[in-house]
């Protein structure tokens, strides 16, 4: 499939005449489904920030560990109260970080490629990562051989692959998860470091569209975004740096922060219902929803 075939179309709209209703000319909001995903995720038991690999960690700031518990529960329970599937990854002593369970690895077709992170005080959560995709009889499983943090720099829009660079994720990975997967890429360059993930910046609407944060681009990438996703819905700035586009949806309910009430309002008008969480204590390592949520693609 080419990305072209991704494009959606923009709202068909009531043909107008002279003796119109004005409300007959508005667009008309698609219908949406729900469709049932299966997660993976990790309790943050041993969250904390004892070092800083992005702008939002501060080891100065403090954390409570039982409120990130129990903002994660809720994500957990919000996402088995919408009729989704939730797998546990075991968390490791010593790997603050593992809670941000899209980090490790990306899974696509019951195939997963594991994450060879960027940092060494997050490189051993790779092997818990292959150990829980073993068990659980997903194939390949194997670590990249390039630099490559998983779901948070690869976002999958259908049959297609979005791929970022220039924090986290070497460019060399997205050849190496074109061949892997069998899968078209496209490769999109993050400028700004409080966008350190593609995660943090895009999130898939559905499998056709896309949310993002244009600033968070190259011109060049902003360019390609806009060609091939002239229908997205466009994040200010005072949104995405409440990580409001590091969110999940399942094609009709978006799993979003509620610090971002504007987003919530765009959603809406697009026949998306949003539902609105609150992980802010998870947001001082520079994590949210999505950060939380690595999809086992079967």
């Amino acid at each position: 499939m080419t990305a072209d075939t991704l494009v959606a179309a923009d709202p068909p709209f009531a043909a107008a005449t002279e003796d119109a209703d004005p409300q007959d000319l508005a667009p008309v909001i698609p219908l949406r489904a729900p469709r049932p995903r299966r997660f993976l995720m990790c309790r943050p038991d041993h969250f904390d920030v004892t070092y800083s690999i992005n702008p939002w960690m501060s080891t100065e700031a403090g954390v409570d560990r039982d409120l990130a518990i129990e903002q994660w529960e809720t994500l957990r329970a919000t996402y088995e109260a919408h009729g989704h599937t939730v797998d546990l990854l075991d968390p490791v002593p010593g790997l603050p970080d593992m809670v941000f369970a899209a980090n490790g690895s990306f899974v696509r077709a019951g195939r997963a490629l594991v994450a060879r992170f960027a940092h060494p005080e997050r490189t051993d959560e790779a092997a818990a990562h292959t150990a829980w995709l073993k068990s659980a009889g997903i194939g390949g499983g194997r670590q990249a051989a390039w630099v490559n943090e998983g779901e948070g720099d690869l976002v999958a829009v259908g049959d297609l692959v979005l791929a970022g660079t220039g924090f986290r994720t070497a460019a060399g990975a997205h050849t190496e998860v074109a061949a892997y997967f069998d899968a078209p890429v496209v490769t999109l360059q993050l400028v700004d470091p409080r966008y350190y993930h593609l995660d943090t910046a895009l999130f898939a609407l559905d499998d056709a569209n896309i949310a993002y944060h244009p600033d968070a681009f190259s011109p060049s990438s902003r360019r390609r975004l806009e060609r091939m996703f002239p229908d997205a819905v466009l994040v200010g700035g005072d949104e995405a740096a409440v990580l409001g586009l590091n969110a999940v949806s399942d094609g009709l309910h978006v799993f979003v922060t509620d610090q971002a009430p504007g987003l919530h309002v765009q959603l809406k008008e697009r026949g998306y219902v949003p539902v609105p969480l609150d992980l802010s204590e998870l947001l001082k390592a520079g994590g949210g929803i999505k950060c939380c949520t690595l999809e086992v693609r079967s």
